[in-house]
């Protein structure tokens, strides 16, 4: 069954799974697409409803001149938070701070690992050259700035024990 009322053509359906007449008239559609944009507009500020002089229904953001009776519909939306764009800035800046530090952290934990190991080397080194001094029996010597061999005599022995073991004392864990 179809028809028109009022210029508009519209459509009476039996609904077949529960026997329900359902409506597709087309001024119903033009009639949510005004509300919807009717709760739009009410997104950027308040609307106002009063009756004019002539008996009509008026809808406007603005409010009406003089003194009529007046319904607001809807408030105006709440009030953004000036500060967002600052506080949103200012956690993405801890948040990448964060990040630096602990890559920093990690590098230094790196180096310092590092310079454990060279100072485990450089001690381990000291006393092995400590434990050669003490064997008396061992002829040692150093190569000069002329490339020739010079044997270390027991005073000189005497000088470096004592060097390595008090670099030792200072710098190198017992054990």
């Amino acid at each position: 069954m179809s028809g028109s009322l009022y210029g508009f053509k519209h459509e009476i359906a039996l609904d077949r799974w529960s026997g329900r007449v359902r409506f597709c008239v087309v001024p119903v559609a033009i009639a949510i697409a005004f509300s919807a944009l009717g709760a739009a507009s009410t997104a950027w500020g308040a609307l106002y409803k009063w009756t004019d002089a002539n008996g009509r229904v008026v809808y406007s953001d603005q409010p009406p001149p003089g003194n009529v009776k007046v319904d607001q519909i809807a408030g105006p939306p709440p009030v953004a938070n000036p500060n967002a764009v600052k506080e949103m800035s200012a956690k993405q800046a801890e948040n990448k701070k964060q990040q630096l530090d602990a890559a920093a952290n990690a590098t230094k934990g790196v180096q310092q690992r590092t310079d454990v190991e060279k100072l485990a080397g450089v001690c381990r080194d000291a006393r092995a050259e400590l434990t050669r001094l003490s064997a008396d029996q061992v002829l040692l010597y150093s190569v000069n700035e002329k490339g020739e061999q010079v044997f270390m005599n027991d005073s000189d022995r005497r000088r470096r024990r004592e060097a390595l073991e008090t670099y030792l004392k200072a710098s190198c864990a017992q054990g």
